[in-house]
This record gives C-alpha cells, structure tokens and sequence, in this order.
C-alpha cells in the first residue's frame, strides 16, 4: 500500500482540541509530514509547552494514522510548541502574553504563585519574563536571591536607554526593589508609581518573551488600572486562601477585571495555603481556614478553578532562601503548580485561538 500524505492529514482531521473544539490540520498543528514506505513521521506543534494533554494528542495521532490509513503504518512524531497570542499585539510586540496574578488582599501568596508560575513556564520550555509591580513591598529580590542586585543598561541606535532584565532561573526579572533601598519606604503617589511601573514594561529590553508575569500589589488600585488600560492583557490569575475575609476582597478584585472599562480575561483562581497535610499522616488533610472557598468563588463569577496549593512550609522557605520551590525536583509541590500552570497556558491558548481567524 502508498500512503500519501494526503491520506495523512485526512486522518488526523478526526483528532480534535479538546479544548480548542477543533482539527489539529484545522489548528495548523500538523508539520512537516514526511513519509517512507510505511514509515510516517511528522510535527505536532503544541500551542503552549505546557500543554497538559500533549501524550493524548500524540497517542490520538498514532491511533489515527493506523485506523484510517495503515494498521502496519509506523508513526513518529515530533512535539513542538508555538506559543499563541492575542491579535492585539500592537505594543511590546515581541511579548506573546502578558498574564496578571492578583490578589483582594496581601498575604495570600500572590508573590509566591507568580515566582512558582515563572520557574514552571520555563522549566518547560518556554521564554518567561516576571515583572514585580508590587512596588511598596517588592518580594522578587527574595524570592530569587537578589538583593541588592542591580540592572544594567544598554543605548539603542537610537539613543534611547533600555534597561536589561537580570536572569535568573531561565527567568527574565524587574522589580522596583532593584532600584529602592531594601531598608526605606516608597512613599510615591499614585501618579509616580503607575509611571515607575511603565517603565518596567516600555523601557526594558525584554527581547522574545512568550509570558511575561506580573505580580501586581494587592488591592484594585492606581497600578492595576494603568497597566490594564496601558498594555495588551492575556489574562488574570486570581489568588485567593479559603477564609472569607480574603475572599471578600477576592471578589472585588475579580470584579475589578470584568469592569467594562478594563475587560480582562479572568484565566482563573488559584487557593493558596488550601490545606494542611501533616508529614507523619500524608493521607489526612486538615482544612485550617475553610475548604473550597477558591472553589465556590471560581464557580460564582464562571471562571475556570485552577487549583489547590497546600500550606506547606517548604514553600516559604524556598522563597526565603531565593529558590522557587518549584525548582526542587523532589517537591510534590512541583506537580502541584505544573498542573496549575498548565491550565494557564490552556485557557490562554483557548482564548487565542477563539479569537484568531481560524
């Protein structure tokens, strides 16, 4: 029997997104077919690195090929990924997606999902730039280990002045903590600030990102506003723990997105510190602030729940220490923020896609 790669694509327009509600031929996910006889060999190219359903794409592919073309065909495939973004990409268009992680309140671990969300999105590969906007308690030169560090600079042709993100982790990093004594106060208002936070974002030299974080202070103030109203948002991610004073201002500021003078996907709710897992009794879960508040909230307002993160005390003190805990290969924390990452970069790819003209 010839197999042509006509008979290749025909195939594979039965394997669907699951997310996307389309042909993966439809999506352009299919490249460079090349075939040899029986044997079939071609690229599946991914929407994010992050995928969480990669292996069932592959396998639905396999399976495809050999029910409609060739049960003797042997199938290989190459994964690769091009990370979406949205049509309005007329500012900082070498940033593919700029996702916000807020939250109502301080002290929930906004910092600490936002620095955990970086090291994830580029441990699996993708070009990951953190802004940290949070600039009367800037967290980012702890969390990374970088206090004191400062960034340098490069002049364009131009003559204009970029400032250079420090790496760190594969992570492009800014914070207004590199550029303020650790030990003083930022007593700016609120004009000062937004015009500070600007910066961060115009004037640095961020190359090709395909996310770019921003861990936004608390609340729903003057920054929040003029990074929303200034930039091309992807989306939110709201962090939430359980107990109802957090999530009393979690709600406000989950509606602050929705307003429509900003209009901001709502990507999802992360609940942090969800529960307490003792390390001589793995199997027990004790609920400290309430259970299922992120939960409830994410249903109320028709957002996606991304997941639950455990109080562990590991995780702060990784930050403290200015190593992410996702870093740590042994954690059970790292699969607990892949999956959550993971569902970001499919709402992201979702929204991308529904909007493009496919």
């Amino acid at each position: 029997m010839i197999i042509t790669e006509e008979q290749i694509l025909a195939a594979l327009r039965n394997v669907e997104d699951p997310d996307l509600k389309k042909d993966l031929v439809t999506l352009h996910m299919i490249k460079d077919v090349k075939i040899e006889g029986e044997k079939v060999s071609f690229t599946l190219e991914l929407t994010t690195p992050a995928c969480p359903m990669k292996d069932m794409l592959k396998n639905a592919c396999t399976n495809a090929v050999k029910h409609f073309v060739s049960q003797t065909a042997e199938v290989d495939i190459n994964i690769t990924s091009r990370v979406t973004k949205p049509l309005d990409t007329t500012q900082l268009n070498a940033i593919k997606n700029i996702i916000l992680v807020s939250s109502g309140k301080g002290g929930v671990g906004k910092s600490t999902v936002a620095s955990n969300l970086a090291v994830t999105l580029a441990a699996d590969g993708a070009k990951v730039g953190l802004i940290d906007a949070d600039i009367y308690g800037p967290s980012v030169p702890i969390m990374f280990d970088l206090i004191g560090a400062k960034p340098s600079a490069r002049e364009t042709a131009d003559g204009k002045t970029l400032i250079l993100p420090i790496e760190k982790y594969g992570i492009k990093l800014l914070s207004l903590g590199f550029f303020a004594d650790p030990d003083q106060p930022v007593p700016w208002r609120g004009p000062m600030a937004s015009n500070a936070i600007k910066q961060l974002f115009n004037d640095a030299d961020w190359g090709e990102l395909d996310y770019l974080i921003v861990d936004l202070p608390p609340g729903t103030g003057d920054i929040h506003i003029t990074i929303c109203q200034s930039f091309p948002i992807a989306g939110a991610v709201i962090v939430t723990t359980p107990q109802q004073v957090a999530l009393a201002d979690t709600r406000k500021g989950l509606a602050m997105f929705k307003m429509p003078g900003i209009n901001i996907p709502v990507l999802g709710v992360v609940e942090n510190m969800a529960y307490f897992t003792p390390a001589e009794l793995p199997n027990n879960k004790y609920y400290i602030f309430g259970k299922d508040g992120g939960k409830e909230l994410a249903a109320k307002y028709d957002v996606p729940f991304l997941g639950e993160i455990p109080l562990v005390q590991g995780i702060a003190a990784a930050g403290d220490v200015g190593k992410p805990i996702a870093l740590e290969s042994d954690s059970p924390m790292v699969a607990a923020f892949a999956a959550i990452a993971g569902k970001i970069a499919q709402q992201i790819s979702i929204h991308n896609v529904q909007t493009a003209n496919y």
